[in-house]
């Protein structure tokens, strides 16, 4: 099924483009690890399974995307979140790219913001029902966004530090490093290539435009058909968490609003308007609540 999701570009392209928060006076959600005691409280007695997004999340931002690496530290809380509950990967990275940043073979991994999804490539410690979980909704556009990914990177040679980066079943492309005099030329450029592409759609997120099909599929679909696939659909002992810092994990926060069940938990150093229950300012305080959540689990146990 289609879905609209081609954002109207204003004459100025500038303030679309700039990352924007709440006024200082709105309440900011609070921390996750300043109230960490509660999501403890509310997880009692049922299965945690965690969803964390990539980049801004358990990397850095950083100006080159190619160079967002994950530091052993996180690589390490990310095993060790694995070992005690079901864990995924969720980006709007290329599945494979993001595969070979996190390096964990016994993680869930849902790349092009959650339309290539496979299961873990290594004995995990929670199977899933099948043997092998695969979902790619969005076969039918490779062509098409391959065609288009050849357009773009054409047109982006004319703009200094602009970057278009194929992530199999989406596009994404990069203007952090272009001066924000050039943002407009930018946006006309890749409007002017979509017009011919009807089936595209446009999003931003934190200073990157995103080309993804025009089907009913996000980051929200993925976090249900991974807890569907694990046997957790319907059932009232689950407790999920996302940990995520764009505008694309929107979906998934919503999803868990809408379910009643788990949190969301935005990776933020400022107010935003989100669907997030709580908040993280950085990859170093998410490190620390994986941290937190694995020893709260082993010391249960103990």
């Amino acid at each position: 099924m289609a879905t609209a999701c081609f954002l109207s570009l204003p004459p100025s392209l500038s303030q679309f483009m700039t990352e924007e928060s709440l006024p200082e006076s709105q309440e900011k959600h609070p921390s996750a690890l300043e109230w960490f005691e509660g999501v403890l409280a509310a997880a009692e007695g049922k299965q945690i399974v965690m969803f964390l997004d990539y980049d801004g999340t358990l990397s850095p931002i950083v100006q080159d995307p190619d160079r967002a690496v994950m530091t052993e530290e996180m690589r390490d809380a990310v095993r060790g979140v694995a070992q005690h509950f079901p864990t995924a990967i969720v980006s709007g990275r290329c599945r494979d790219k993001v595969f070979n940043f996190v390096k964990l073979e016994e993680l869930y991994y849902a790349g092009s913001h959650g339309m290539d999804i496979k299961g873990p490539t290594k004995v995990s410690n929670h199977k899933a029902k099948a043997d092998e979980v695969l979902c790619q909704p969005a076969t039918e556009f490779l062509p098409v966004i391959q065609e288009v990914y050849e357009k773009l990177t054409a047109k982006m040679e004319s703009i200094p530090g602009a970057m278009v980066e194929n992530n199999k079943f989406c596009l994404s492309v990069h203007f952090r490093c272009v001066e924000e005099a050039e943002w407009d030329a930018l946006g006309r450029e890749v409007k002017a290539v979509l017009d011919d592409y009807p089936k595209l759609c446009l999003t931003k997120g934190r200073k990157v435009l995103e080309i993804r099909p025009s089907i009913e599929w996000n980051k929200g679909h993925a976090l249900k058909f991974l807890l569907k696939s694990l046997g957790y659909a319907g059932r009232s002992d689950v407790f999920p968490i996302y940990i995520g810092d764009d505008r694309t994990d929107e979906d998934a926060f919503k999803v868990l609003r809408n379910m009643g069940q788990g949190i969301g938990i935005l990776v933020t150093k400022f107010p935003k308007d989100t669907s997030a229950s709580y908040s993280l300012r950085e990859p170093a305080e998410v490190k620390e609540f994986l941290r937190k959540l694995v020893k709260s689990n082993g010391t249960k146990k103990g």
